[in-house]
This record gives C-alpha cells, structure tokens and sequence, in this order.
C-alpha cells in the first residue's frame, strides 16, 4: 500500500512539474486530472488555437522513460480527450495528444502530437 501511496505522489509532483515546465513554453494549463469513463487525462492545456490533451509520466531514471508509454496509455488518453474536446476546446481549435516526460536531472521532454490515431 505505501508503494502505491509513493508512486500517487511522485505522479502529482510530476504533473505540477510539467504544468510549470509548459507555462514556461507559452502554455496555459486548463485543467488537470480530469476523470472520464474512459480515463484519466493529466492536464489540459491551451495555446494559440491549439488545446494538447497531455499524459505526464514521471520516471526515477532517463532510462526508465524510453518505456513509460505506450499505445495502449494514448489510446485510453484520445479516448478521453474525445469525451472532453467539445467541453475543453473551441471551433476551430486544433486538437492533440501530447506526453510530457520527466525523470530527476534531466530537463523535460515535451512530445507534440504523440498520438495520431
């Protein structure tokens, strides 16, 4: 049990982290841990005409992150984001799924359009 508290931790920390790490980019963050019948999305972030629905993984080593996601995470994320897009974004907004990747001493990793499904 207490793994599983540890790892619902380092997850929160991770998604504050890329938060602040895609403001800096311009971003602005509309929504974050926002549950759906078909998933979780960690954050919903807005910027010039684009809305990036974002799965954040947060890893305790580089390596670790070549492995921290894979199709069937983006498909449970754009399947969320399906649900969310008409709430979250407006006409003529583009839609995405992008991931945000994070391990202690390396800078952020910022995938755009991870999933084009």
């Amino acid at each position: 049990m207490r793994d599983r508290h540890a790892a619902e931790a380092r997850g929160r920390r991770g998604e504050e982290q890329a938060a602040w790490y895609l403001r800096l980019k311009g971003w602005t963050i509309v929504a974050s841990r926002v549950r759906t019948k078909a998933g979780e999305v960690d954050l919903i972030a807005r910027r010039r005409g684009v809305v990036a629905f974002v799965e954040v993984k947060a890893r305790a080593t580089a390596e670790e992150l070549d492995h921290a996601i894979d199709e069937r995470r983006l498909v449970r994320v754009a399947a969320a984001a399906e649900i969310l897009a008409p709430e979250h974004a407006m006409a003529g907004e583009a839609i995405r799924i992008d991931v945000v990747l994070l391990a202690p001493g390396c800078l952020p990793r910022h995938i755009e359009n991870a999933w084009i499904g």
